[in-house]
């Protein structure tokens, strides 16, 4: 595999996952196959069910883990839905020894310019991880000025999103915005980059935070994250592991409050202290764990990843 299609935080997620105990493991967002292939080799005695909403990279994955016969299992479905995708395999509650999710957008998808992530691939602007929904155009071209604001400002934490809201408005009155090409121009137009979006502020590409808060909302990412780290932790045996890689704030806040809130535990209102048998989980990374500068000169998709990991107690 070249290194655009490397899997992050490889070694980091191996060392706070263990499969070398055995048992089941889950790659709640098996993409490419990477990360699962890595885990079933460093484990004989591992066996995994890798989960994915997009079809096209299932297809890769089941090529990549097919050396590893029955150990690997593949499912189509959205993470958010753990509990009833692993209960449709016979996987219920302390069955699990790991869950591992990589939030990132897979490489097959920033790099097919038909599937619309990618502004420096002009294709249609699609953005769907899985088949249905709406389209990014659906959102662009069809909710109101102060919707899009909304998005951008939200989910991109973009300063510029009412600007960029009132230029996508007046834009489509003439034309609907139907390509990533035309929605990167119509973004470098607002924030006065000379009609171009490769007029860049710093390091980052003016169409950088609109593109990411049109694909959560498209994917509704952050609506089931909460969900889904619970779930996780429902699953997990006693010493099971979780490790979750994240690729923004947005994404990092959520993995960060709630596993400090499931290893907090309930509090006793009268003491005031935590009760130490509702406390399910330890976290293991006081902080998030960063690529090194090595990983990120040779994947520097890798530079924006965030691992934090917890144990089942």
């Amino acid at each position: 595999m070249d290194g655009e299609h490397q899997p992050v935080l490889v070694a980091e997620t191996l060392e706070l996952l263990a499969p070398e105990r055995g048992g089941w493991f889950v790659d709640a967002t098996v993409g490419l196959g990477g990360h699962a292939a890595e885990i079933l080799a460093r484990a004989p005695e591992a066996r995994l069910v890798g989960i994915d909403r997009d079809p096209q990279a299932l297809i890769k994955a089941a090529g990549r883990l097919e050396e590893f016969g029955p150990r690997a299992r593949l499912t189509q479905g959205n993470f958010h839905e753990l509990e009833t995708l692993l209960g449709g395999l016979g996987c219920g509650p302390g069955s699990l020894a790991g869950v591992l999710a990589d939030l990132g957008v897979s490489s097959l998808q920033l790099d097919t310019a038909e599937r619309g992530f990618s502004f420096r691939r002009d294709g249609p602007l699609d953005m769907r991880m899985g088949p249905g929904g709406r389209t990014a155009a659906d959102i662009v071209n069809g909710s109101s000025e102060g919707e899009l604001e909304q998005i951008f400002r939200e989910y991109g934490e973009e300063r510029q999103a009412r600007r960029i809201a009132r230029t996508i408005a007046r834009v489509r009155q003439v034309a609907p915005i139907e390509t990533t090409g035309r929605l990167a121009e119509v973004i470098g137009r607002a924030k006065g980059g000379a009609g171009s979006a490769h007029h860049r502020e710093g390091r980052v590409d003016p169409a950088t935070r609109v593109f990411q808060a049109l694909r959560i909302e498209v994917n509704q990412e952050l609506a089931g994250l909460e969900g889904f780290i619970d779930q996780a932790v429902r699953l997990l045996d006693h010493g099971g592991r979780l490790v979750i890689i994240s690729y923004h704030s947005l994404e990092d806040r959520i993995v960060k409050n709630t596993l400090r809130d499931l290893a907090r535990g309930q509090v006793d209102p009268v003491t005031g202290r935590p009760r130490s048998e509702s406390q399910l989980i330890e976290v293991l990374t006081k902080k998030p764990i960063r690529p090194s500068d090595e990983e990120v000169d040779w994947n520097h998709r890798a530079r924006s990843a965030r691992l934090r990991a917890a144990r089942r107690l």
